[in-house]
């Protein structure tokens, strides 16, 4: 088995899960080689099975402009969440509501958590912002609240993750509203992204935190919980204020018309979302257990995901991380690789957890490749 991939620098590797023609072609597979992806953190009960037919009845709607203040589906985020629409910001994906964010402190300071989401760094190089970093030591993952205070303080704005993506741990909600006491003195800044925080399980949204925290904003993305990464959906949640400084910066009609009518009745589909819960509620813990039970090392996770690497024991033995991102890539599934998160640099492996026969699948791999 060629180990000539294991050898490029980190930016050489795909930056996001999901990219496995890259890979493939990185490890010299060729193109037709089977894989199934547990690399991007998707619901695999997604998309609900009336969303193909639905968007086939909205596409008279493409020759027309969406509305510019995309006020249906904004109303209908509000009414979910329990807020005003005027503190509601609809945006083309997570990804754009990171870049909004961070276009308010253009040539400022930002302090984030590493290892956390890229686009986070990204961003805040993108608007020219000096970041430091809160360092989430291993094995746990877990960052002192003193230490983030006293860095806090020294910054326009913080960047936190709730649950972390890759390592799927949770800042407590205590720690957090301390944080927040914190930096409205200081005048900080902080933005929470939620991405996650409808795949995960006994974890509070902070939703209810932005009536007593004016300077706190809340990202969220809808791509992943509905399983649709190619239509880009994410929204923000923040003052009224804050919200509107922000739509100065998206560009006009930055959501499409298909993905700005899908909102309502994605939100209003409680049937999927319930047994989405059903879902992580068995799988979630099986997974965790069973991943420990194969030796391997495992951060505690709140979410859909583990990351994990081998076990001390399988490490001696020189099963490292990168031997079994190949191994397995080999026998047909596409891990999460980590040289692209800081702080990490490709030692662990992030897994996502798919249904019930994939995820055995997925065991029974893992067993094979740590033999």
């Amino acid at each position: 088995m060629s180990r000539q991939a294991t050898v490029h620098e980190a930016a050489d590797w795909p930056s996001h899960g999901g990219q496995a023609a890259a890979l493939l072609k990185r490890f010299g597979l060729p193109d037709d080689h089977v894989v199934d992806d547990v690399s991007a953190n998707l619901n695999p009960l997604g998309p609900p099975e009336w969303v193909a037919s639905w968007l086939v009845t909205r596409l008279g709607g493409l020759s027309r402009y969406p509305s510019p203040d995309y006020a249906s589906a904004r109303q209908a985020i509000a009414a979910h969440n329990g807020v005003q629409p005027a503190q509601v910001l609809l945006t083309n994906g997570g990804a754009e509501a990171i870049f909004l964010a961070t276009a308010l402190h253009a040539g400022g300071r930002a302090l984030l958590l590493a290892p956390s989401f890229g686009e986070y760094a990204r961003a805040c190089s993108a608007h020219r912002i000096e970041t430091a970093e809160h360092v989430l030591r291993e094995p746990h993952f877990a960052g002192e609240v003193a230490d983030l205070l006293e860095k806090a303080a020294n910054a326009d704005v913080v960047f936190l993750c709730r649950p972390n993506n890759p390592t799927g741990t949770l800042i407590p909600i205590d720690a957090v509203e301390t944080l927040l006491a914190h930096t409205r003195e200081t005048g900080t800044q902080v933005v929470v992204d939620e991405a996650f925080i409808d795949l995960s399980i006994g974890v509070e949204a902070l939703t209810p935190l932005l009536k007593r925290y004016g300077h706190l904003v809340l990202l969220r993305s809808m791509t992943k919980f509905y399983t649709l990464p190619g239509v880009r959906l994410g929204y923000v949640l923040a003052s009224e204020n804050i919200v509107a400084t922000m739509s100065h910066h998206q560009p006009p009609w930055s959501v499409n018309h298909l993905a700005a009518e899908l909102v309502a009745p994605l939100l209003a589909d409680s049937e999927f979302a319930r047994l989405t819960q059903q879902w992580l509620a068995s799988e979630q813990p099986r997974m965790g257990k069973a991943l420990l039970a194969l030796g391997l090392e495992v951060v505690p996770s709140h979410s859909c995901f583990f990351l994990v690497r081998p076990g001390v024991l399988q490490r001696e033995r020189g099963v490292t991380s990168a031997a079994l991102f190949e191994r397995m890539l080999y026998k047909g599934l596409l891990a999460r690789h980590t040289h692209s998160f800081k702080g990490l640099e490709g030692s662990w492996l992030r897994l996502a957890l798919r249904d019930e026969s994939a995820n055995n699948r997925l065991l029974k791999v893992l067993h094979d490749c740590l033999c």
